[in-house]
């Protein structure tokens, strides 16, 4: 796995804040998505998307991932890319 990446706070959850919690299997293709309440250590599995069953949303995280890895790191480009992973994974969901 290459790492979990900070998202954003959500209100999927009516009854408590909580931030997504990306990450990439690059072995199986999958991303996994998780969630934590906000400032807790707890991480909640909610579910992991293949490639092949959303590669937008795939193919966004990757990118999200090299961002956070670049030594150069601009936070309004992390920011940017961050929207743009939230705003796929909730069409994601709203498509189910």
């Amino acid at each position: 796995m290459a790492g979990a990446i900070y998202i954003k706070d959500i209100k999927h959850f009516k009854d408590m804040k909580k931030t997504l919690l990306f990450a990439t299997d690059l072995t199986t293709e999958e991303i996994i998505i998780s969630e934590s309440q906000k400032g807790s250590n707890k991480v909640n599995f909610i579910e992991r998307i293949h490639r092949n069953e959303n590669e937008l949303l795939f193919d966004a995280v990757v990118t999200l991932t090299r961002i956070t890895n670049s030594p150069n790191i601009d936070i309004a480009i992390f920011k940017a890319m961050d929207k743009v992973c939230q705003m796929i994974y909730d069409k994601q969901i709203e498509n189910k």
